[in-house]
Order: C-alpha cells, then structure tokens, then sequence
C-alpha cells in the first residue's frame, strides 16, 4: 500500500470517529437517550404555571434523575397545565404524599421537577396524581411585585 492509501484510510477514520462522536454529543444534549427501553410508570402533577417547563425536562428526587416530562397539555376546564411524568420503573417508588416542584438549574438554567417525598406507607403507582405541587417561580412577576412595592402604589406602603 502507497503513503497516500495510508494517509487517505488515516483521514477517512478520523473522519468516522469525528461523526461518530458528534452524533453521541447530539443525543447527549438532546436528551433523546433518557429512559431509552427502561421500563417506566407514568404520574401526573397539575401547576398553574409551569415557566417554560420542556418535555424531556429532567425529574430530580435529591438532585437524582428519577425520569423526565413526558408530556404537558392545558386543562380546558381550569386553565393549568397538567404535565405527566415518566418515571423509571427499576428507582423506589414514590409515597403518594409527595410535592412536585418546578424548579431551575442554577440562575438562569432550564427548569426540572424536583420531587420531596412524603411518608405515606402506599406508594404511586402508574396512573396516579401528584396532588400537592409548587408552580415555577416567574423572575418578571417577581421583579413586578417588588418594584410595585417600592413604588409607593402597594397598600403596604403609606
């Protein structure tokens, strides 16, 4: 074999091995991987606002991925968003007087559920409801009610 056949085969490898990895990084970041062929149950939680909560979005018990978002739609009848969970079937299972939390990876992060686990001897089971929930905190609503207060327009201000 030629130095330029050698040279060329080096180049077309490196060339795989480049896409191969790219193609990993994809479903890394995308999150496409995530409880691929595992088996799963699923548990809805209802939130008056979810703040740019994703489907896929991790769920956090302890800071430990437990499942994701599996899906979030609008409840016609009260205006919130139910959002079901898929949730790994091999971690415990979770007492039914759990709290749901929407909350945010670091300042300026995406959102995640996190899941506090209550002390109920019966366990969720697929199908059920997360009854007690705690809405994702909306910086601009925040910042709206401060400057409102400092404005002198609150009823606490005088």
């Amino acid at each position: 074999m030629s130095n330029q056949r050698l040279v060329e085969l080096a180049v077309g490898l490196f060339i795989l091995a480049a896409f191969g990895a790219l193609l990993v990084l994809a479903f890394e970041v995308s999150g496409l991987n995530r409880l691929s062929g595992g088996d799963t149950y699923n548990v809805s939680a209802t939130f008056n606002n979810i703040g740019g909560l994703r489907v896929r979005a991790p769920v956090k018990v302890g800071g430990v991925e437990i499942g994701s978002v599996e899906s979030i739609r609008l409840n016609q009848d009260n205006y919130e968003a139910t959002v079901t969970l898929a949730l790994e079937g091999d971690k415990p299972h979770l007492p039914k007087d759990s709290s749901a939390s929407i909350l945010t990876e670091g300042l300026l992060g995406s959102k995640y559920i996190s899941i506090q686990p209550g002390f109920d001897t019966e366990m969720l089971a697929n199908n059920d409801t997360i009854d007690e929930t705690h809405s994702a905190m909306i910086l601009e609503n925040l910042v709206g009610q401060f400057l409102y207060k400092t404005s002198g327009k609150g009823k606490d201000n005088k």
